[in-house]
């Protein structure tokens, strides 16, 4: 356990010489910002909103409809195809692959670290949701703090799910950033299965495509479309086939240099 842990930590701090960290700390803030200028915009229904009954589901619907359907699915394409390519790109996956660690545990270092940056990118995002509700109340006179108790269990939620409908993106993204080294490879078809998904919310069974997960949760539109289908139960079934296939494409892969 203590070599998986020194691996992951290895592999945290390379993460810093990509745009990945800057994408997840840019990317959480911006919807929370935007939010925040139109709420200071109408400052005379500010007072009235925040006194509303149901002001943190509000915005969180707000905050998420955007960056549901468009901004996270994204942001994980490309996080993750910047992170797993880092090697590609400084030429060090000779140096990798002679280090003292077998070669399931650079894997699974290197998945973890994602995942860890997911977990950061969804504390940041609802920590600036968060902040669009208080702000106001602490430098504008006649707004208060939201009478609404911060729905936490609520949030967690429906971070849960959103966080699940994530994970056959980053198994994906990370099976074909390991197997090609033009970055444009993975984010092109990143891109192409973003499109496709996000036609697949109009159809019936577009819960079969799983970068629509994302849209399909916000929308409910995954049990409509799908009648008894669960998007969730999709993406941990996709999560864990892709993940399986990039594993074994990863070890017997010959050329890993």
């Amino acid at each position: 356990m203590n070599a998986l842990i020194d691996s992951f930590l290895g592999e945290w701090l390379k993460r810093r010489r990509s745009a990945a960290t800057t994408l997840v700390w840019a990317g959480a803030f911006f919807i929370p910002a935007i939010a925040l200028i139109g709420r200071l915009d109408s400052l005379s229904t500010l007072a009235t909103a925040n006194a509303a009954p149901h002001v943190w589901e509000a915005l969180y619907g707000r905050c998420w409809q955007f960056m549901g359907f468009f901004l996270l699915p994204m942001g994980v394409i490309l996080a993750t195809s910047l992170v797993t390519q880092l090697e590609f790109k400084n030429n060090t996956w000779k140096q990798v692959h002679t280090s003292p660690q077998p070669l399931t545990r650079v894997f699974w270092a290197k998945l973890a670290v994602i995942g860890t940056m997911l977990l950061q990118f969804f504390f940041l995002f609802n920590t600036g949701i968060y902040l669009v509700g208080v702000i106001p109340g602490l430098f504008i006179s006649g707004v208060h703090y939201p009478a609404e108790p911060f729905p936490l269990l609520a949030f967690l939620k429906g971070n849960g799910y959103f966080f699940i409908d994530c994970l056959p993106i980053v198994a994906l993204q990370y099976l074909v950033s390991l197997q090609f080294r033009n970055f444009l490879v993975p984010l092109g078809l990143g891109i192409a299965l973003y499109v496709a998904g996000m036609m697949a919310t109009l159809w019936k069974y577009g819960y079969i495509v799983p970068y629509a997960y994302c849209a399909l949760n916000f929308t409910r539109k995954g049990v409509g479309a799908g009648k008894t289908a669960n998007i969730h139960g999709w993406a941990l079934a996709y999560f864990g086939l892709f993940t399986i296939v990039a594993y074994i494409l990863y070890i017997t892969k010959k050329d890993k240099s």
